[in-house]
């Protein structure tokens, strides 16, 4: 959920427009219409929104250039953007990116059952929800009062096949069945890292025994240079999944900056080249790591176990713009 600088981040009120938190006084991001000395209704910019949740700070920044766009972070650190009026606009380029791996997971418009671990704001579930009406999606985040804060100020669109849980996401997953989903996404972050035990052999072996024949897993990390987790990481998933391939940016593959980078895998082969089409389309183009290029990177590095788990590294000083 975190997004390094690589994201568009959207513009934000002052900070003194901020509720304040120590109290637990929380500002309603009205939005509605007030009357100058004229009687004629003028709009009101929707307030910013500041709450203290089970794991941090969250705040929801509105974005004044798109006057339905919410930005949510938690202890400054980008998690989520949504646009309640339009589920299709995507602000983080690794969203885009995710989204484009679940366009290709099956016919277009196609419904799918999909589990996403991590929940934040809930943008993709809400983008499929809008691309593949009817599809069955269970979102874990573990932060029980930021699910509320989203239900109250950014809700989601009401129905039967959409639930969220408030759970930790390793936990739900061992408990889910045997071939329960078509899409399996993994984006978990605790303030700016992926935890430990989401990271390791064990918890992809789950990953693959809850997916279906040809299904995708699916996961958005952060790492800079030398990329050593994302290394292992890649090592990690292919220990487990025949098909693999990695979306990033260049400047991001080459070491030059920490930022995202989105894993992909399944047991069938997946329709790289339509991807890397996709992906360099993007207002920030992405490559696909695929096939010898990909072992090319992986070199040496090993997969990690529980017992070796840790851990993405922190961010650097500045990687977040707010």
């Amino acid at each position: 959920m975190a997004a390094p600088k690589d994201a568009q981040d959207p513009h934000h009120p002052s900070p003194d427009q901020v509720g304040d938190p120590v109290q637990g006084h929380v500002q309603d991001n009205f939005q509605g219409h007030v009357k100058d000395h004229d009687h004629r209704e003028q709009p009101v910019d929707p307030l910013p929104v500041e709450r203290r949740v089970d794991l941090g700070l969250a705040r929801l920044l509105p974005d004044l250039d798109r006057p339905r766009g919410w930005l949510l972070t938690m202890d400054d650190a980008p998690q989520s953007y949504v646009d309640l009026d339009d589920p299709l606009y995507l602000e983080f380029e690794y969203v885009q990116r995710l989204a484009h791996v679940a366009d290709l997971a099956a016919a277009s418009g196609h419904p799918i059952e999909a589990l996403h671990l991590g929940g934040g704001a809930l943008t993709l579930p809400r983008y499929l929800a809008a691309t593949r009406p009817g599809s069955r999606q269970r979102v874990v985040e573990i932060d029980a009062a930021l699910i509320a804060l989203v239900r109250e100020h950014l809700p989601w669109p009401a129905g039967p096949h959409l639930d969220v849980h408030a759970a930790d996401a390793r936990a739900f997953l061992t408990a889910a069945p045997d071939a329960c989903a078509d899409l399996l996404v993994a984006d978990v972050f605790g303030g700016a890292i992926v935890p430990a035990p989401l990271t390791s052999l064990e918890f992809v072996r789950e990953a693959a025994r809850v997916l279906r024949p040809g299904g995708s897993y699916v996961a958005n990390i952060a790492d800079g240079a030398p990329l050593d987790f994302a290394r292992s990481q890649l090592a990690t998933v292919r220990a487990v999944f025949p098909e693999v391939a990695l979306v990033a940016e260049p400047s991001v593959l080459r070491g030059r900056r920490y930022g995202n980078l989105v894993l992909i895998a399944g047991r069938q082969e997946f329709p790289v080249a339509e991807l890397a089409r996709r992906t360099a389309a993007d207002p920030f183009p992405a490559r696909v790591v695929h096939g010898d290029r990909l072992d090319l990177l992986i070199g040496r590095a090993e997969a990690v176990t529980d017992a070796s788990a840790v851990p993405s590294p922190p961010p650097p000083d500045g990687a977040f713009s707010l």
